[in-house]
């Protein structure tokens, strides 16, 4: 799945401030690779490069990969709240406004806007430059607590 990823000497430059996250097993490997960049208080941005393995038949960034990265770059959100939980979706309404083409840099992001106990409502949008691309309501559940991070 990922042998058509782009060669590092053929990547554009990952923009300043972004890291790779830390996701090379199961799902995160298969979408990936994913970066994000942290900022003060509980900003965050989390970004992809639309590689050859994300896009559809007309060479733009497939429906689904957007889904999955509105997931991941919504549901963040909660992590910045509850660090020290696990979280699941429960609901992802999202709108699709324009399209992310191969070799586009995708950005995401989400704000909390509720919480009623352990349920957290998060309104998210995911960008590439000055285009909005999808903007998005995620709810989300804390479950248990995680084990420390190492």
């Amino acid at each position: 799945m990922t042998d058509d990823l782009l060669d590092d000497d053929d990547a554009p430059p990952i923009p300043a401030g972004f890291q790779r996250m830390n996701w090379f097993r199961g799902f995160g490997n298969q979408i990936g690779p994913l970066y994000e960049k942290l900022g003060p208080g509980e900003e965050y941005t989390r970004a992809f490069l639309v590689c050859e393995h994300h896009t559809n038949g007309m060479m733009n960034c497939h429906g689904g990969m957007l889904m999955a990265f509105a997931d991941t770059a919504f549901g963040h959100a909660v992590s910045m709240r509850a660090k020290d939980h696990y979280w699941v979706t429960i609901r992802l309404l999202t709108d699709f406004l324009s399209a992310a083409k191969l070799g586009d840099w995708v950005e995401g992001s989400g704000q909390v806007v509720g919480v009623d106990e352990d349920i957290y409502t998060i309104q998210g949008r995911i960008w590439c430059g000055d285009r909005t691309i999808m903007t998005g309501t995620g709810i989300f559940k804390t479950l248990g607590k995680r084990p420390p991070r190492k």
